[in-house]
C-alpha cells in the first residue's frame, strides 16, 4: 500500500487502529485491552466478567488521583465498553455467540494491531539482527529449491546438504562439537518470542476474514427474493453456486492453504510432543532463563490451538447459515404455494354464484380418464379378532426380580479424577491411551461418559482428521470396538 498523503489522510479518519492511538483514553482503552485479551490470550469473554475487570481498573485509577474532586473517567464500565464496540470506534467486538443470551466481547484485529505497536514502542535492551538474516536467506533457499523443476539441480543441492550432514558428523565423532553462544541464544530465542506472539494475533485476522464473508452471504440472503426472477429454481441455485464458490475461494486461496497446512501440522501429536519437549528444553538454557521470558511461552502451541480452533468454529457457522437458508426458502416456497392454492379455492367459491358468459379458461387434458364400474372393490366384511375369556390365577413361580432393579451407573467424577491424574505427568493423552491405562468396565455407557467429559472446549480437542479404534469387552464376554475421531484432553 502506497504512504500519500490522500491515503494516510483516509487512515486516520476511518481505521481503527489510528483512532485508538490519537483517543483522548488512549492509555486506558490500550492497558485494559491488552491486560484482559492479550497478555492472557483469551479470545472472547462474557460481558459481565468483562465489566467487572475494567470496574476494578477504573477503581484503581481514581484511587490513585483521589485528590482530584472530579473523577477521570466519569461513565460507567458498560457504558466505555459499548462506546468501544460501536461503529465509529470498532476496537471490541460486541455479538452473541450461539446458544447464550449474554453479549460477548472479543478485540478486532486493528485493535491487536495497535496494541502490537505499542509494545514495539518499548526500548529492547538486546536487538538481534543474525538470527533475521539466516532466517531470510533460509526462505530463499526453501523458494529457489521449491519452485525449481530440474531434477538435476536439485539432486546437486541435497547432495550439498548430505556432504554437510557428512561433514558435522565427523566433527562431532572426533569430539568438536560446534555449539552457540550466549548471545546466539538470545538472539534466536527473541526471534521466536515475537514471531510466536504475532501468530497468535494473526488469528484474530483469520477469523474476521471468515466473518466478512459470512456477513455477505447473510446480506445476499436477505436481499435475495426468488419471486423477483423468471425462474425461481433456477435464481435460488445461481445464488447457492455463488455463495458456495465464495466459500471454495477462501478455502482455496493463499490463506485458507495456509491456514489449513497450519492446522495438520498442529494437529499431528507427535508434533505437539516434539514442541513441548523443544520448549521445556530451550527454556531451561541459563542465557534463555536469564532474559525472564514470558511465562506463556511454556504453553504457547496450546494457545496456537485454542486459536486455531475459532476459526475452525467460524466456518462452521458459516456451513450452518447455508443449511438454514435452503431450510427457510423451502418453507417459503411451500407456504407461497399454498397461499396460492388458498387464492384460487377464493375466486372459484366467488364465481360459483354468478358464473362469468361464455368460455373464461380450458385446461387441456393429456388424455381421457375410464373408470369401468367392475374395477371398483366390492365391500368385504371385516375381520374380527376373538379374545379367549380366561380367569387369571395368581402363580407360584419363584421368579428372581432382581433383574429389574439392576441398573449400570457409570461414576463421571471417578473418570474425571483419572484423567486429571493421566495429565499430571504430561500435558495431554488421547482417550485411547486412558483406555489402554484403564480399560472400560462399563461398556458403551462408560465411552459416552468419557465423550462428555470432552465435551468443554477447554479441556480437551478433536482431530477430526485422525479416527481411532476402541475396544472393550461386553458383559457376556464379546469383544466389542467402536471407531470415533481421536479425542486428545490437554492440561489446562
Amino acid at each position: 500500500m502506497p504512504l500519500d498523503y490522500h491515503t494516510l489522510d483516509l487512515l486516520r479518519r476511518q481505521h481503527p487502529a489510528w483512532r485508538l492511538l490519537a483517543a483522548e483514553h488512549a492509555p486506558l482503552v490500550a492497558s485494559f485491552l491488552h491486560r484482559a485479551f492479550v497478555a492472557p490470550n483469551v479470545r472472547v469473554m462474557a460481558q459481565a466478567a468483562l465489566v467487572e475487570a475494567l470496574n476494578d481498573t477504573l477503581y484503581a485509577i481514581h484511587e490513585l488521583a483521589f485528590e482530584k474532586a472530579t473523577p477521570k473517567f466519569p461513565k460507567s464500565a458498560l457504558e466505555y465498553l459499548n462506546d468501544w464496540a460501536a461503529n465509529e470506534k470498532a476496537w471490541l467486538r460486541k455479538f452473541y455467540p450461539p446458544g447464550s443470551d449474554e453479549p460477548h466481547f472479543d478485540l478486532t484485529p486493528a485493535t491487536e494491531r495497535a496494541l502490537a505497536w505499542l509494545v514495539n514502542l518499548s526500548d529492547r535492551a538486546f536487538v538481534g539482527t543474525e538470527s533475521r538474516l539466516l532466517m531470510l536467506f533460509e526462505l530463499l533457499k526453501q523458494i529457489s529449491e521449491g519452485s525449481d523443476t530440474n531434477p538435476e539441480t536439485r539432486l546437486a543441492e541435497l547432495h550439498k546438504r548430505k556432504d554437510d550432514i557428512d561433514a558435522e558428523i565427523a566433527l562431532v565423532l572426533s569430539g568438536n562439537m560446534p555449539l552457540l553462544d550466549d548471545t546466539a541464544v538470545k538472539d534466536r530465542f527473541q526471534q521466536f518470542d515475537r514471531l510466536a506472539k504475532e501468530l497468535l494475533g494473526d488469528f484474530r485476522e483469520v477469523e474476521q476474514n471468515f466473518r466478512t464473508l459470512d456477513r455477505r452471504v447473510r446480506e445476499r440472503i436477505a436481499l435475495w427474493d426468488g419471486r423477483h426472477q423468471a425462474d425461481a429454481a433456477q435464481g435460488r441455485g445461481a445464488l447457492l453456486e455463488s455463495i458456495l464458490g465464495e466459500r471454495d475461494a477462501i478455502s482455496d486461496s493463499d490463506q485458507g492453504k495456509s491456514f489449513q497446512a497450519f492446522w495438520d501440522f498442529l494437529m499431528s501429536q507427535s508434533r505437539q510432543e516434539e514442541l513441548t519437549a523443544l520448549l521445556e528444553r530451550v527454556l531451561a538454557l541459563p542465557p534463555v532463563a536469564a532474559m525472564s521470558p514470558d511465562k506463556r511461552l511454556r504453553r504457547v502451541h496450546y494457545d496456537w490451538l485454542q486459536a486455531g480452533e475459532h476459526a475452525q468454529r467460524t466456518v462452521a457457522l458459516l456451513s450452518q447459515q447455508l443449511r438454514r437458508f435452503l431450510d427457510d426458502q423451502a418453507w417459503l416456497e411451500n407456504r407461497r404455494i399454498m397461499d396460492l392454492l388458498r387464492g384460487i379455492e377464493a375466486k372459484a367459491l366467488s364465481l360459483r354464484d354468478a358464473p362469468p358468459q361464455g368460455l373464461v379458461h380450458s385446461v387441456n387434458a393429456l388424455g381421457p380418464r375410464v373408470e369401468l364400474p367392475m374395477e371398483r372393490p366390492l365391500y368385504s366384511v371385516p375381520v374380527k379378532t376373538i379374545l379367549s375369556n380366561v380367569k387369571l390365577e395368581t402363580g407360584d413361580a419363584d421368579v428372581d426380580a432382581d433383574a429389574l432393579f439392576s441398573q449400570v451407573r457409570v461414576d463421571k467424577a471417578a473418570l474425571a479424577s483419572h484423567i486429571r491424574q493421566s495429565l499430571q505427568t504430561r500435558a495431554q493423552i488421547s482417550l485411547g491411551e486412558l483406555l489402554q491405562a484403564r480399560p472400560l468396565q462399563q461398556g458403551l455407557g462408560e465411552l459416552v461418559a468419557y465423550l462428555q467429559l470432552a465435551s468443554a472446549p477447554a479441556q480437551s480437542v478433536i482431530d477430526e482428521d485422525t479416527l481411532e479404534t476402541v475396544r472393550w469387552t461386553a458383559a457376556d464376554g464379546v469383544l466389542r470396538s467402536a471407531k470415533l475421531q481421536r479425542v486428545i484432553f490437554v492440561r489446562t
